[in-house]
């Protein structure tokens, strides 16, 4: 992924700002989701899944393995960005604020796909306490 620099490379207190922009709980609210997501080599147009999903109660059982893909795919495309974000020293400012909003817009396409289908209220609520847990581990390191 290497690009032409398009500027100075970004100091490390715009760096956490962005950091902290993308991990806070309402970074969603007004984001824009990605255009399309490659799942499988096959790419899917996102803007579409979510329309299609949105309205139903549940998701059919030939779409319910599409889905969990995608939230999957999501989720390891925001860690790829997160960590670039995190470590690459040569981002532009530009770049890295590309990184952030692209970041947030998976958020939100996941966020959207989360709400359509519940496989299971224990499983949820395990990985809510795992999130609780992981946003306070970040508020308790955030103040040391």
């Amino acid at each position: 992924m290497a690009e032409p620099p398009d500027g100075d490379p970004i100091d490390e207190a715009t760096r956490e700002s962005l950091l902290e922009r993308v991990n806070r709980q309402s970074a969603t609210v007004g984001a824009k989701t990605l255009e399309t997501i490659t799942i499988n080599g096959t790419e899917i147009d996102l803007h579409e899944l979510l329309i299609e999903t949105r309205e139903l109660p549940e998701i059919p059982p030939g779409t319910k393995d599409l889905v969990s893909t995608a939230k999957r795919t999501l989720k390891t495309e925001r860690e790829a960005r997160v960590e670039r974000l995190k470590t690459e020293g040569s981002l532009s400012e530009a770049t890295a604020e590309t990184l952030a909003e692209e970041i947030i817009g998976l958020d939100r396409a996941r966020n959207a796909l989360d709400g359509v289908y519940r496989p299971d209220y224990g499983e949820e609520a395990h990985n809510m306490s795992i999130d609780d847990y992981k946003r306070w581990l970040g508020f308790v390191e955030s103040i040391q």
